[in-house]
């Protein structure tokens, strides 16, 4: 993987894989969706349980070879649950396991963004409903309840 830091910014060199006897949470992570078809998927997924004809329908034009691997690798992963409807033929509906649904948030994250950063400012980032400001993710530390507002003061960030 290659990395070009961007104004300054060298912290995210903590998270690159290392050699594969040290691999990282992040690379672990990637490895199981990483790609652009299983997060779009999981995406869909979020809304409802769907059948494999509404999820090839929704992310068209995703090929129905890719839509079956990204479908059985979520389910090796058991971030997605298949439950059959029918025998025969074979015919499932699928959706996300508690595992799979907890990658709303990250999901959330990268589609703000991903907003942000547009080149022709087509996506509109999250908005608060209240009062139309812009939301910000910040980190928070349950165990001392307080925002972290730069985890890089206290070291480099371990993804444990």
């Amino acid at each position: 993987m290659q990395v070009t830091p961007y104004h300054g910014v060298t912290s995210m060199l903590q998270v690159l894989p290392k050699p594969s006897s040290h691999r990282t949470p992040l690379h672990d992570a990637l490895a199981r969706v990483g790609d652009k078809w299983t997060l779009l998927l999981v995406a869909a997924l979020l809304e409802r349980p769907r059948r494999f004809n509404e999820l090839q329908e929704d992310l068209a034009p995703i090929a129905p070879n890719i839509l079956s691997s990204r479908l059985k690798q979520l389910t090796e992963h058991a971030l997605v649950v298949a439950q059959a409807y029918s025998d025969r033929p074979p015919r499932f509906v699928y959706e996300l396991s508690e595992s799979g649904r907890e990658l709303a948030g990250a999901l959330r994250l990268l589609a703000d963004w991903g907003a942000r950063t547009s080149p022709d400012g087509a996506s509109e980032p999250l908005r608060h409903g209240s009062c139309g400001s812009t939301l910000e993710a910040r980190w928070w530390c349950p165990s001392c309840e307080v925002p972290v507002e730069d985890p890089a003061e206290d070291g480099p960030l371990d993804f444990v």
